[in-house]
């Protein structure tokens, strides 16, 4: 018996209204996805996850859609919303796609990477982020953040690609404690199998991302999004132009970062700075 269609929620946003009507146009000239796919040359499985709103389109599908059902530009009117548009839901579709990468590449200019925080300064830094929040709250927020890092016990585990300002070894959460502690797990994580830290100190000056965090998530088959975040806002990127300007960025980066021998040497000189 085939699996029935997942349901979809063309009220959403309009990537979802890109997907359910792409749905019921195919459906209602009787095409199945596997005969799409060779009217738009993309694969149905990529074909599923547009309908579903789990990718967005590539910037090519919407003429092609156009052609094919004879739309008179309403696929790419509706592309053009799509890519603008903030996307209510996005942070959980951030988490969906985490999940699902099997590369996580981050930059961080603040503030160390949720996936790699150790418990107390993840608490710490939600305290010092919200100090009226009540406990509950608080849990609440630290249950969520630990039960991401699950993800790097999977197996296979994602692979980790961390960049680091600076700024994130010295500004310290919760206390010289808290802050050795956290220290010795990123030194731990400079290069492993399936990790590697780098550290971009003061005086490389200025970049392309200062200000922010990036992170880039490669999925099975090559697609990539991005995800950048600020203080309390998030923005979803799956534009294929956009998030190879910031692969790019990122790879710069890279480049101008420390090794990992050298980032693991200069942690460890901040840690003993911490005890003295």
């Amino acid at each position: 018996m085939p699996a029935r269609p997942r349901e979809l929620t063309p009220d959403r946003s309009a990537r979802h209204l890109f997907g359910a009507k792409m749905r019921a146009l195919r459906e209602r000239a009787g095409m199945s996805l596997e005969a799409l796919s060779e009217v738009v040359n993309i694969s149905r499985s990529h074909l599923s996850r547009i309908e579903t709103a789990e990718s967005m389109p590539p910037p090519d599908l919407p003429a092609r859609l156009d052609v094919a059902f004879g739309t008179d530009g309403i696929f790419e009117e509706l592309y053009r919303l799509a890519s603008k548009e903030i996307h209510p839901d996005q942070f959980q579709r951030r988490m969906e796609i985490e999940a699902r990468a099997r590369l996580i590449a981050e930059y961080a200019g603040q503030i160390v990477p949720g996936l790699v925080q150790t418990k107390d300064y993840a608490r710490a830094q939600f305290v010092e982020s919200n100090p009226k929040a009540a406990p509950d709250e608080i849990e609440e927020l630290f249950t969520a953040r630990m039960s991401r890092q699950a993800l790097l016990l999977a197996d296979p585990p994602p692979d980790l690609s961390l960049i680091l300002d600076e700024a994130v070894l010295r500004r310290a959460y919760g206390g010289s404690a808290v802050m050795h502690e956290q220290l010795a797990k990123l030194e731990a994580l400079t290069l492993t199998p399936n990790s590697v830290v780098q550290v971009l100190p003061f005086a490389h000056g200025g970049h392309a991302l200062l200000g922010g965090t990036l992170t880039l998530m490669t999925l099975d088959g090559g697609a990539q999004v991005a995800y950048e975040e600020a203080i309390t806002t998030g923005t979803l990127i799956e534009d294929v132009g956009t998030v190879t300007e910031r692969q790019r960025a990122y790879d710069l980066l890279r480049a101008c970062a420390l090794s990992p021998k050298d980032s693991a040497a200069f942690i460890r000189a901040v840690m003993e700075e911490l005890l003295t």
